[in-house]
């Protein structure tokens, strides 16, 4: 069953976050960009960590928003490949700005955790 999300409101940025942001909905693109067209099995290698389950809804909805193409060459046994369609590859310099911004960014997030969960630990403690 594909998720029907609903874009309502003003806001730009909460309807293209509901686009891509889930959790595995950025790392199968990327991928995608990385590598071309993958089979299923082929991104399940490169995300270990995803279900199968979760990664095929991941792509069909990705493929409902016109993100990801999914290509079926009708063989047997079956053989299916997945792409990044142009429209996903308009998303790809805020990909990378937002992964530049991770590698300049990401030890002050871990700092600035470290020190909210010293704080909040100590005054649960006391």
């Amino acid at each position: 069953m594909v998720k029907r999300t609903k874009y309502s409101g003003p806001c730009a940025l909460e309807a293209t976050l509901a686009v891509f942001g889930s959790k595995w909905k950025p790392a199968l693109l990327f991928h995608l960009y990385e590598n071309g067209a993958c089979r299923h099995g082929e991104l399940r290698r490169l995300i270990p960590e995803v279900s199968q389950r979760i990664m095929t809804q991941q792509l069909r909805e990705l493929e409902r928003d016109g993100l990801v193409l999914r290509k079926d060459f009708r063989e047997v046994p079956p053989r299916v490949e997945y792409s990044a369609t142009e429209l996903a590859q308009t998303l790809k310099p805020l990909f990378v700005s937002i992964e530049k911004w991770g590698k300049e960014q990401i030890k002050n997030v871990e700092a600035a955790r470290k020190r909210y969960d010293k704080m909040n630990n100590k005054e649960q403690s006391e």
